[in-house]
């Protein structure tokens, strides 16, 4: 019996035919526009190249920097020997409760109550996201967040994947390129009453326009009569002014009028652990009792996200805040970070104002504070200093300051100054 061998193609012989991909109909996303930046920064051979489109810190030389007060901690952790064993799914406790200690305060009634319901985090990204999360289910009475605008670029998408309805009430005045704080009270006071405002504790990113204590005081005031939920995030104490303290104003302001606030923390900036991912969410409760509640609830929320958080990053972090020798240092490291961003706004200030005579009013770069810079400078001379003198930000005119050093700040200020003056 002959055995007939057929062909299993559905496709005449030389043809093959291919079922369209389950992902073919899947769009291209936008370009993240920082990402973007770097791309075309380091896609330029150019050595007079700089790249002020990323958020984090660099030396004098332009170079990544590990703060002396790490590397003794890792030492340290080395030396104890440690297991990687799963940390608990809110974290590390020691790290908690000083991450807690180090925002409100050893002063603070939450905190001497012990009724700070708090968990580690993912850095501040994670913590916002828990957050959102956990308002989305549980907080009773609005389903609506106020970001300023503008606001950090992944606020948005994040309260929003959160389930959260994304609002805005107005912060940055362009005309001033300073606060806009009449426009700010008026959003506020016609905000839906219960309704969650986000505030940016210092160090606003990305305009670097904080309010005074005073007006601290009065949006507090109209937080109140509101009956707004107060939710900070704070990814800068320290690196802001210099001081821990000064930095934590808002939140402890707040904090002592007797709002019960959220609060996103992250260790990525103040203390360079970028890439380790430590940070905190809490939230003040009534009572210890509340307290456990809540807590009981965050660990419901976060285990199908990601089960635990990283460990490495979270006992550096405890290990500087818990160790007076290490946190000494470590605020005196922070401190000299601040005040060399402090004297790079300084001398652009001057280079710009008295070495150049560059039209416009330039005194906004001494005002603002923190690591980003909001220049004022309009999306066609960005694109200019990109295109003709391979200085690369974003299309906003936002700077990261930490970019700037004494061998490249001379050469940037002359390019602004040329690109205001339509000569670059």
């Amino acid at each position: 019996m002959l055995s007939v061998t057929r062909s299993r193609s559905f496709a005449p012989m030389g043809k093959v035919f291919r079922a369209a991909s389950t992902w073919s109909n899947v769009p291209a996303g936008p370009p993240d526009p920082i990402l973007g930046v770097t791309e075309a920064f380091k896609a330029d051979k150019d050595p007079r190249k700089i790249n002020l489109g990323v958020g984090a810190y660099r030396d004098g030389d332009g170079k990544p920097y590990v703060l002396n007060s790490v590397k003794k901690a890792e030492d340290l952790l080395r030396a104890s020997n440690p297991d990687k064993e799963y940390l608990p799914i809110t974290g590390l406790p020691e790290l908690t409760k000083s991450a807690t200690q180090l925002a409100y305060g050893v002063d603070s009634v939450p905190f001497k109550t012990k009724s700070i319901a708090t968990t580690q985090s993912i850095s501040g990204t994670g913590a916002l996201r828990i957050g959102g999360a956990f308002f989305a289910r549980f907080y009773p009475h609005s389903k609506a967040i106020y970001l300023p605008v503008p606001s950090w670029g992944n606020h948005t998408p994040i309260f929003r994947d959160s389930g959260l309805e994304v609002r805005g009430y107005r912060y940055f005045d362009k005309k001033t390129v300073g606060l806009d704080f009449e426009g700010l009270k008026e959003d506020l006071k016609n905000a839906p009453e219960q309704s969650i405002v986000l505030l940016h504790a210092c160090a606003h990113n990305p305009t670097g326009v904080d309010p005074t204590p005073a007006q601290w005081k009065e949006i507090s005031d109209i937080v109140k009569e509101r009956k707004l939920f107060p939710f900070f995030d704070m990814a800068y104490q320290g690196f802001a002014s210099g001081s821990t303290d000064r930095d934590a104003l808002a939140v402890r302001l707040f904090v002592s009028e007797g709002h019960q606030i959220a609060l996103a923390q992250s260790f990525a900036k103040n203390m360079g652990l970028y890439g380790e991912r430590a940070g905190a969410f809490s939230l003040t409760a009534a009572d210890p009792d509340e307290k456990a509640r809540v807590e009981s609830q965050l660990k419901i929320v976060i285990r199908p996200m990601y089960s635990n958080p990283p460990l490495h990053g979270a006992r550096i972090a405890n290990a500087i805040l818990s160790n007076p020798g290490l946190y000494g240092e470590w605020e005196a490291e922070v401190k000299g970070m601040a005040e060399r961003i402090i004297s790079m706004r300084e001398r652009l200030y001057n280079e710009l104002t008295h070495t150049h005579k560059t039209p416009g009013e330039w005194g906004h770069i001494k005002s603002q504070i923190g690591m980003f810079s909001f220049t004022g400078l309009t999306s066609p001379q960005t694109k200019a200093l990109a295109e003709r003198a391979h200085i690369y930000m974003t299309a906003d005119g936002r700077i990261s300051m930490a970019g700037l050093n004494g061998k490249n700040i001379d050469y940037f200020a002359e390019s602004v100054s040329g690109a205001v003056k339509g000569t670059l």
